[in-house]
């Protein structure tokens, strides 16, 4: 099964994410079928946090996929 969700990365207090569409067995941080976008919540400006392309976002929900409750709330918010 197909799951949306983040891949952590930066530093130590200083987070990034990917979004990926990755199958549900796999590691956190391991191989991701495709990269969707990126959030990075430290970033002071609101309109830069997140930045997802939702033309593949909603053709992986399309076939299936299922967003983990993190990256639901993201797509909710934008």
């Amino acid at each position: 099964m197909v799951r949306l969700r983040l891949k952590r990365f930066g530093r130590t207090h200083a987070p990034t994410y990917r979004l990926c569409a990755m199958d549900k067995r796999s590691p956190r941080n391991g191989r991701a079928i495709e990269e969707l976008g990126y959030y990075h919540p430290c970033n002071k400006n609101e309109d830069e946090q997140v930045k997802f392309n939702e033309q593949r976002i909603q053709y992986w929900l399309g076939v299936g996929a299922q967003p983990s409750e993190t990256v639901a709330n993201l797509l909710k918010k934008q």
